[in-house]
């Protein structure tokens, strides 16, 4: 039996993982198949700003203008997603993955101002092989929750972990009053 796609979901991670790259992550399924799943992370901002990488890409944006660690694997590539109004003409290079967001073809022209409604350049990606990915949902490591256009756009990504849990109808939302440091407590 094929899985159901989660493309176009969020993965919100667990205080399960309390450590490394996806410690309280907010991630962007981008493909989700028999085969794996691919993401970003989209609460992730690097101190790099994106025009320091790409010139040309720096002015399109939005802030925070910098570019965003999408995940530990290929940290050497970039990837461009970005949220359109509608789809009546979506700019070049844009590819639909879910909703109003998709992905913008970096080698392409950049969007003209006013075309988009956000832009984020990630460094790298999460990816998960065959079965992993829902492996670790079913540990208790990821919580999957429906994705908000704003949300991989979102001006305030450090706050985007508890905000995301937060909105949640049901006992979900306890998860944003979880501690930074249950030991603390």
């Amino acid at each position: 039996m094929e899985p159901v796609s989660m493309r176009g979901s969020l993965l919100v991670a667990t205080p399960a993982i309390d450590d490394g790259p996806f410690r309280r992550s907010v991630v962007f399924l981008l493909d989700h198949d028999e085969e794996g799943a691919l993401g970003v992370i989209v609460n992730r901002p690097l101190d790099s700003g994106v025009e320091e990488v790409l010139p040309e890409w720096g002015r399109a944006v939005d802030a925070p203008g910098c570019l965003f660690d999408g995940g530990p694997v290929a940290m050497d590539s970039a990837l461009a997603v970005g949220v359109v109004d509608g789809f009546e003409v979506p700019p070049q290079g844009w590819r639909h993955m879910s909703g109003h967001i998709g992905l913008i073809d970096l080698d392409g022209p950049v969007p003209a101002h006013g075309v988009l409604r956000g832009l984020r350049v990630f460094a790298g990606y999460a990816g998960w092989s065959a079965g992993q990915l829902e492996e670790e949902i079913d540990e208790g490591a990821w919580l999957v929750v429906e994705a908000r256009d704003h949300d991989v756009v979102s001006p305030c990504p450090d706050l985007l972990w508890a905000q995301v849990l937060r909105r949640q109808r049901d006992e979900l939302r306890l998860w944003a009053t979880f501690p930074d440091d249950p030991t603390l407590n």
